[in-house]
């Protein structure tokens, strides 16, 4: 398997001893079968299924977007769009809060990118001490499929770079499906945003890469 390729669970992907099972995936007798819809791909004999369909798991290390929901005595609970909420503790800020100004860090509302440090008994536990990490003051939010994630980040950072460079924006993607966009202009916001949208809408697609040269180039024609 040279390419990537659309399967659907329980379809066989490839065949033979050496090749090991990855994400998504499982071994039975010598044939690695998909255990998600997804799109398939083989890396150095390693084959694993990125899905294009589905709800974020949050696993720690993860860096998402989410709203401030409440405001409690030891920090801020927040929504990173799954079933339980994150919370954002006093401890996890990188300086001094006092805690009868919390709303002044961050109030009810506010967007943030934040780290999950860790998922436990009591829920997970988040926080912003690390580069990129914070309240979001400006620029836009582009909510997309958490499954699109790895397409629109791309092979080592490869396209999430690409849109960076074409659009002159610097762009923070969630694991969770939330992206942030901020450039110098209005119009090069909305233009990273539609570049965006599109590698999402052809995700499915094989040499995406190549996909998006040419509508980046075609754009640019467009605009002149």
């Amino acid at each position: 398997m040279t390419h990537r390729k659309i399967v659907i669970p329980g379809e066989s992907i490839a065949k033979g001893n050496d090749f090991l099972p990855g994400e998504e995936t499982e071994k039975r007798g010598e044939e690695i079968f998909a255990l998600r819809y997804g799109l398939a791909e083989e890396t150095n004999k390693l084959v694993k299924v990125i899905p294009l369909s589905g709800v974020y798991n949050p696993r720690r290390g993860n860096v998402v977007i989410g709203k401030v929901e409440l405001i409690t005595f030891g920090g801020w609970v927040i929504d990173i769009g799954v079933a339980e909420n994150a919370f954002l503790s006093l401890t996890e800020v990188p300086k001094f809060v006092n805690k009868d100004g919390l709303d002044e860090v961050m109030d009810i509302g506010d967007m943030v990118v934040l780290k999950i440090a860790a998922i436990n008994k009591r829920g997970i536990d988040a926080t912003i001490k690390g580069r990129g990490l914070g309240r979001i003051d400006e620029g836009m939010i582009v909510n997309v499929n958490p499954n699109k994630v790895p397409r629109i980040i791309g092979k080592e950072g490869s396209m999430i770079n690409l849109i960076k460079d074409e659009t002159k924006c610097n762009i923070t993607v969630g694991q969770n499906g939330l992206i942030w966009i901020k450039g110098d202009k209005i119009e090069e916001e909305l233009f990273a945003k539609k570049a965006i949208l599109f590698v999402t809408e052809k995700s499915f697609a094989t040499g995406l890469t190549d996909e998006i040269k040419k509508w980046f180039e075609q754009e640019k024609k467009n605009d002149k």
